[in-house]
């Protein structure tokens, strides 16, 4: 498909109220091109287990920004991401942008299923995000004063999901990102116990860092009623992408904005200036 089409068309985001695709939607906006949410309450609905419904959201589509939820990971997810390239191929979509995770042996699978299509594609390899702490996930747990994780975590490299999404609206306006897998870090590897720190000292809280064996952190998760698939999820994140694997720095967003990675520091001041963590700033 040519890159007239992709790059001008209407672009679909799945995951568009998530923390990477409602940035991507705005940014998309921003830059005067037409977006349809891929969503469960979107018209026409987007439902990753109603494939049926996948062929009126992809109508009229150029491109499609994908982001599985609630992660690559997930048993099926591999499967259903492959089927939707070959629909989106058939339906006329010229460019798939896939939001991949670091160090996931899963979401590289999904990787080389797009990279097997005709499809043009840039895949977004990416850290955890700054935005799990603000946006949902860690959020109750830093305003209950109390972040309880396994004590086997090795210091990652989070990312600002601003640079991710700068890095996908960019990927579809632009060529020159075609075929590229950008490795998407920010500058530094923290622990989190330091990025907990960070916040508190933000905030002028105090948060309670407390470190258990993997064992008590599920049996935790279980005793919180979450579903078995969610534990099951949690637990093989926590054990298996931050065992150090991904430590290391990766120059994504230098290769593909021409800028180093927003900063920690900087996403924690501005984050707590809005109040969203509570102490003196709420």
């Amino acid at each position: 498909m040519a890159n007239d089409h992709w790059s001008k068309g209407a672009v679909l985001v799945l995951g568009g109220t998530g923390k990477t695709g409602r940035r991507v939607v705005e940014g998309l906006e921003k830059a005067g091109r037409t977006v349809r949410l891929g969503s469960r309450k979107a018209q026409p609905a987007f439902d990753w287990e109603r494939p049926e419904g996948w062929a009126a959201a992809l109508d009229g589509i150029a491109a499609v920004y994908v982001a599985y939820q609630p992660d690559l990971a997930l048993p099926g997810a591999v499967a259903a991401v492959s089927r939707f390239f070959a629909e989106a191929r058939a339906a006329g979509v010229g460019k798939i942008v896939l939001l991949s995770g670091r160090g996931e042996p899963e979401a590289q699978d999904a990787e080389e299923a797009l990279r097997a299509t005709s499809l043009d594609w840039t895949i977004l390899r990416c850290s955890w995000f700054f935005q799990n702490f603000s946006e949902n996930f860690f959020l109750d747990a830093i305003l209950a004063g109390e972040i309880v994780l396994p004590d086997t975590l090795a210091p990652e490299p989070f990312v600002d999901a601003d640079d991710i999404a700068e890095i996908a609206v960019a990927a579809f306006a632009d060529a020159r990102h075609s075929h590229q897998l950008y490795e998407i870090t920010g500058a530094e590897a923290l622990t989190f116990q330091q990025a907990i720190a960070a916040i508190a000292e933000a905030c002028g809280r105090r948060i309670d860092y407390v470190p258990v064996s993997q064992e008590a952190y599920r049996a935790g998760l279980v005793e919180q009623g979450l579903p078995p698939e969610v534990v099951d999820l949690v637990t093989y994140l926590f054990s298996t992408v931050l065992d150090g694997r991904n430590e290391p720095i990766a120059d994504g967003v230098a290769r593909a904005l021409g800028h180093q990675p927003r900063r920690f520091a900087d996403y924690v001041a501005r984050t707590a200036a809005t109040g969203i963590w509570g102490g003196s700033h709420a």
